[in-house]
């Protein structure tokens, strides 16, 4: 194997374990809310928001993220959000102050914000032709983590050490054991190509562009966000409301774990496909076909529930495409790898300040309607606007932005 391709997939190994954190931190919150809220003596209920943070987070560190790369470099910025987040996931699991619960959510949110900005943009600067594959298994490995997030947490908390159950400090904890790999790949890469710029470019390098305001005025960039938004936004309101919807309906706990679980393996089998897609056309109708599969599907969720497991599938499938379709438009549709750092940063931005409106609105539809049909009009709302931003995309307009 040749130095640059050897380079190449280790660079690919680093952005694999970058990924794998950008979830499982997150994803174990779930599983143990009542096992918190009992430590605390309030109820589960109280304790949602932690859901809601790092969505609230991300929506409003993400515009920052791009200041931070062109002051301190993307390799650097990404190393830094590593090391935050490894602190903020031992600073929630300090057990004697609830502060540090909600402190510790705040900086892994914050961490994450930074790191969610700007792994697409590196991987345009990094891998150029084979990004649309390379965000495709970077997707899947988001949808996986979450996964895996979810599935260690309570073994872990109800694991026994002289008799007693390591508790919900230790599942929370377990979430980030796989930090510290990723950050030691990613320190040995950007050390790697810190030296080979040095040694190609001896002089001092050219300051990265600052773009961040430039961003907010670009027709373009506008509709990568909502893009972005509308798929964030139907993705955590089945992600959320697909198990409530079915224990209405008579299903069992099993059966009900069964298809959440369905949900998010198909969403991983979704976000590698995507790329298999995208490559033959970029121009392609995907951003447009994605969303109305989707559409159908969750008024099928809603209107014929006998085929719950056919609609399950068909939403996962879509959900995982939709989100590597949009993270791969972000990188395709920018000038270069500062511009998609910038459009990133702000789709980013409005998509989860919509996203996490979206589950709440949802829910809220229900307890006013005591139904599942008010809610779909936020599904629909929402799908209807990637469909409107998707059509326009399909002309392969480009972001580009004056220094």
């Amino acid at each position: 194997m040749s130095t640059p391709s050897k380079r190449l997939v280790w660079q690919f190994v680093a952005v694999f374990l970058v990924a794998l954190n950008m979830r499982m931190t997150i994803a174990g919150v779930g599983p143990l809310l009542n096992d918190i809220a009992d430590s605390r003596g309030v109820s589960a209920g109280t304790l949602g928001l932690l859901a809601s943070i790092p969505l609230l987070t991300w929506a409003a560190v993400s515009p920052f993220a791009q200041t931070l790369s062109a002051r301190f470099g993307m390799d650097r910025t990404v190393t830094l959000s590593l090391v935050v987040l490894a602190l903020g996931t031992v600073w929630r699991s300090l057990d004697f102050s609830t502060a540090n619960l909600w402190l510790g959510t705040v900086l892994i949110g914050a961490a994450l914000a930074v790191a969610n900005v700007l792994m697409p943009a590196i991987v345009k600067r990094d891998f150029g032709p084979r990004t649309p594959a390379v965000m495709g298994v970077y997707s899947a490995a988001l949808g996986g983590a979450a996964g895996i997030g979810t599935a260690i947490a309570i073994p872990v908390s109800r694991a026994e050490v002289a008799g007693r159950p390591l508790g919900w400090e230790a599942g929370l904890l377990a979430t980030g054991l796989t930090i510290p790999i990723a950050l030691l790949a990613w320190l040995l890469i950007a050390e790697r190509g810190a030296r080979r710029a040095a040694r190609a470019a001896p002089a001092a390098p050219a300051p990265a562009p600052r773009v961040g305001r430039a961003v907010w005025r670009s027709k373009t960039a506008w509709l990568l966000a909502c893009s972005m938004g509308a798929q964030s936004t139907s993705f955590y309101i089945f992600a959320t409301w697909i198990a409530p919807i079915m224990f209405s309906r008579g299903a069992s706990a099993a059966m009900t774990s069964t298809g959440i679980t369905l949900f998010h393996i198909c969403g991983m089998l979704g976000s590698l496909l995507a790329p298999l897609l995208l490559r033959f056309d970029g121009r392609s109708l995907l951003q447009v076909a994605l969303p109305v599969v989707q559409l159908v599907g969750v008024v099928g969720l809603v209107l014929a529930p006998s085929a719950t497991f056919v609609w399950i599938v068909a939403l996962g499938l879509c959900c995982g495409a939709a989100l590597s379709v949009s993270l791969t438009l972000i990188a395709q549709r920018s000038s270069d790898a500062h511009t998609a750092a910038a459009v990133s940063g702000m789709s980013q931005a409005v998509g989860y300040s919509i996203a996490a409106l979206g589950p709440v609105l949802f829910g809220w539809a229900h307890d006013l309607s005591g139904g599942w049909a008010l809610p779909l009009v936020v599904s629909v709302a929402a799908l209807t606007l990637h469909v409107s931003a998707g059509w326009i995309l399909r002309d392969g307009r480009t972001v580009r932005l004056a220094n």
